[in-house]
This record gives structure tokens, C-alpha cells and sequence, in this order.
């Protein structure tokens, strides 16, 4: 297990708040320039799918309304010959839903082609039997909506929302509101209409970046329901309301004979940045009772911070979850 690093260790206050900027604006940027417009196999919330599948398919899922925040795009992935009789799949939430299938759609024209590697995974026997589920964010308030509300007192400062406020365009977050949609609307939609596995042990998450810090979010804010997460690059460095977060960690961890956790980095570009954060990240799930059954921490050398490397080893992750 990696040693944690105090912050104290990096150079200069100076060098540790532009690393901070950095990645808020790099964070913030990492949202769709283009419009998605596929011929949906279905379109409405309400509908069902009523036939077999008998090659993997992608479902879309256009605008899916929700109480809690704005409409967005949804697609599900079915792999080759679903349903199975008698089966009952496993659920992979992933964050970012624009970059994870299709190129043309994702942000910077490179998917992470998560049809492709839980296709190979599947045939080979090393994940068993899942659907992935994909929310894309909304552009404008990714940063908002995937920042986790911890701890509260911080977030809800007059500081914390005049800094929001300038660099986001919101006073506030939404990141509770989105797990709500996530957990409370989309996953009841999808356990009704598909042939999954309802319990928390087949119930998992994955995200990069801000997409790390929300899926991690969410296994603390909602340990019943959530299992398993990957946190891939995971933003620890986050302006204002980065320490706070660092320091609520310990009081949120679920527990460990019940959930598993997953996390790397790389070397170069942002990821340069996030060695210190993640080995102090490992210390605190360490001493909540962790270990290499159920925690994985791991550093990609020559990694960036891209879908591109993320392609390259999300399949260590989805054997480790999905197995």
C-alpha cells in the first residue's frame, strides 16, 4: 500500500494552486462539442424492451427526464445473446456517457470502446454476465453535478459558492441531485425493463477524472445500493473545496467486507499531478480496513490524462469489478 504524502511536500503554495486551476479548467472542459443525433432503438422512458437480443446492441436513450436535474442522453449497452435465461446481470453505471462507446460523439473524437472490451472480456470468461448503463453529462455543469457535497459545511460556505460561482456559473453543486437521478429514477427504470441483478454485489460504477470523484461519491452516499467502483484519474487536486473533501474522506469510507474500490493514475499531462493525493487516498482506505482483496490502487506509467489511455486499461478495472 502507497505511503500517503502530506500536501506540505509539494513545492511551493503557488505551484500547488495553479495545479488547482489547472485542473478545474481541464475538468470543466472535458464536455460534448457536438450533437448527438443516432437513430434511437427507443426514445421514451416508459418503453420496454419486450424481444431478445441476439448480437450486443447499444439502446439510446434520448433527453431522459428527471425530477432532480437536467435532461440528458442515457444509452445501455446488452451483450450478445441477452437474456439468457435465467440470468440475471450484473449493472455498470459509467459517468460521461458521450466518450465511452462511440468516437463521433465523444469529446475529443476517441471513445473508450466499452462495447468492444466487455465483448472480449466476456467470450474470454473473465467477467461474468452485465450491462453497462451510460449517463452522459451535460457540458456546462459536469463540474457541478459530479463534484461531491462533502463535507457539507464547506460546500454551502459563503466562499465555496462565490468561487463556484466564478468558475463554474453556479453558486452551488449538484451532485447529490444527480446521484438521486442516478439512483432513485434511472436505476429503477433499468432493473424494471432489463433482466438485472437488484443487489449491491452486481451493482457497480465507473467514471474518470470528476467522473472518479462521483463514482466514489456515490459508493459513500449510497452503500446499500452500490458495491463496487472504478475511479480512474481520479481529480483529487480541486480548488476551495479539495482539502475539505480529502479530510471527510475517513468519515464516509463504506464498509469493506461489503464494497470494493478501484483507482489509478498516470504519469503525464493532469495525471502528473495526482501521485501525492491518490497515495494519501490509499492510506485512509488502508486504515479503514482495505486490503488487495477488495482495493486497487495502480500508477500507469506514461499515462495521460485522456480516453485514449483510458481505453488502453479500463480492462483492469472491469475484471476486477465484474469478475
Amino acid at each position: 500500500m502507497s505511503i500517503a504524502l502530506s500536501l506540505s511536500n509539494l513545492s511551493s503554495r503557488s505551484i500547488l494552486i495553479s495545479l488547482f486551476i489547472v485542473g478545474l479548467v481541464g475538468c470543466k472542459d472535458r464536455s460534448p462539442k457536438n450533437v448527438f443525433e443516432p437513430n434511437p432503438l427507443i426514445s421514451k422512458n416508459e418503453q420496454v424492451i419486450m424481444q431478445p437480443i441476439h448480437q450486443d446492441t447499444i439502446l439510446y436513450y434520448n433527453d431522459f427526464e428527471s425530477a432532480y436535474v437536467d435532461k440528458r442522453n442515457v444509452e445501455i449497452w446488452l451483450p450478445a445473446g441477452y437474456p439468457k435465461q435465467d440470468v440475471k446481470y450484473q449493472v455498470l453505471y459509467m459517468h460521461d456517457g458521450q466518450n465511452v462507446f462511440n468516437k463521433e460523439t465523444s469529446s475529443y473524437g476517441t471513445a473508450w470502446e466499452i462495447d468492444e472490451k466487455m465483448d472480449s472480456l466476456l467470450g474470454a470468461g473473465a467477467i461474468s454476465p452485465t450491462i453497462v448503463v451510460t449517463l452522459w453529462n451535460t457540458g456546462k455543469k459536469r463540474f457541478s453535478e459530479y463534484m461531491p457535497q462533502m463535507p457539507d459545511d464547506a460546500v454551502e460556505s459563503a466562499f465555496a459558492k462565490a468561487q463556484l460561482k466564478e468558475n463554474t456559473g453556479y453558486d452551488r453543486l449538484y451532485s447529490d441531485d444527480y446521484l438521486k437521478f442516478m439512483t432513485q429514477e434511472l436505476k429503477p427504470f433499468v432493473d424494471q425493463n432489463f433482466q438485472t441483478s437488484t443487489l449491491r454485489e452486481d451493482t457497480f460504477l465507473m467514471g474518470a477524472s470528476m467522473g472518479g470523484l462521483i463514482s466514489m461519491y456515490a459508493m459513500m452516499e449510497y452503500p446499500d445500493v452500490y458495491g463496487g467502483a472504478a475511479c480512474m484519474s481520479t481529480h483529487f487536486p480541486i480548488p476551495v473545496l479539495g482539502e475539505g473533501m480529502m479530510q471527510d474522506i475517513p468519515n464516509r469510507i463504506p464498509d469493506p467486507a461489503t464494497h470494493k474500490f478501484y483507482f489509478d493514475y498516470g504519469t503525464l499531462t493532469l495525471d502528473a499531478a495526482y501521485e501525492p493525493y491518490q497515495n494519501r487516498v490509499d492510506r485512509l482506505f488502508e486504515t479503514a480496513g482495505y486490503n488487495a482483496t477488495n482495493y486497487r490502487s495502480i500508477k500507469f506509467e506514461g499515462h495521460e490524462h485522456s480516453e485514449k489511455f483510458w481505453s488502453r486499461r479500463v480492462s483492469t478495472p472491469l475484471v476486477f469489478l465484474l469478475k
